[in-house]
């Protein structure tokens, strides 16, 4: 390899390594928009994603003014009405039932994390409340992607979707934009489905904000922790 092989090799590897690392879930986005190109070549890198026979289980929905604006408007209404609330449930679970560690420890660091920036008290419901509710507004996102596959598919696509997944959000990263996946959708696909026309075989995987960071905001400073290598690794000669 020449000097200048290495060279490129090298800012490669930092590039991409930067996109990755740099990624965290923004909680407050400008409303800068995002153009239609922009979106669709994301879409089309992160498409590249590996999938079980190629099978490709991903559809896209990306939503943008009025059409994003009454769909918040009606799962904020949702989410603010306990009645309705109650009335509604995820089609499948994607916490645990009950909590143990070290994911509780990790949950709780990161939640505590967030309200505090944000200046929230342990028993302040009503802000935890409003809190989860800005999740209905993609944060103030200028786009919303929802993601749905087809029901009918078995566990290995829905490990495939989370590659496809990360893609987008380093994709976008590589652009200079970010992103906020968000499961908070999942208990609402009743709502969200309809809404953007999805046939009854499409099942609801989960909702992502896209755009740029407000970088005035309190919540996005969050900086959650990542375990050490050694911690979760076993190198086995």
């Amino acid at each position: 390899m020449t000097h200048a092989q290495h060279q490129a090799a090298t800012a490669a590897v930092a590039a991409v390594d930067e996109a990755i690392t740099s990624r965290r879930s923004i909680r407050r986005f400008l409303p800068t928009p995002v153009p239609r190109p922009v979106i669709e070549d994301i879409l089309r890198v992160a498409a590249q994603a590996p999938s079980g026979s190629n099978v490709q289980p991903w559809q896209v929905y990306v939503l943008t003014g009025q059409r994003l604006a009454r769909l918040c408007d009606q799962l904020v209404a949702a989410h603010d009405d306990p009645a309705v609330r109650a009335q509604h449930q995820a089609e499948y679970a994607y916490y645990p039932t009950d909590w143990f560690e070290p994911y509780l420890g990790r949950r709780r660091a990161t939640g505590w994390g967030l309200y505090n920036l944000l200046g929230i008290a342990k028993a302040d419901r009503a802000r935890m409340h409003a809190q989860h509710g800005r999740n209905f507004r993609f944060f103030d996102a200028p786009v919303g992607l929802i993601f749905t596959i087809d029901r009918r598919l078995q566990q290995g696509s829905w490990l495939d979707y989370g590659m496809f997944l990360q893609n987008i959000m380093v994709a976008a990263r590589a652009r200079g934009l970010d992103t906020c996946p968000q499961a908070a959708f999942i208990e609402w696909h009743r709502i969200v489905l309809p809404h953007v026309g999805a046939p009854d075989h499409e099942a609801l995987v989960c909702g992502m904000a896209l755009g740029h960071a407000d970088p005035q905001a309190p919540e996005n400073r969050l900086r959650t922790e990542r375990a050490p290598v050694a911690e979760f690794t076993r190198f086995l000669d």
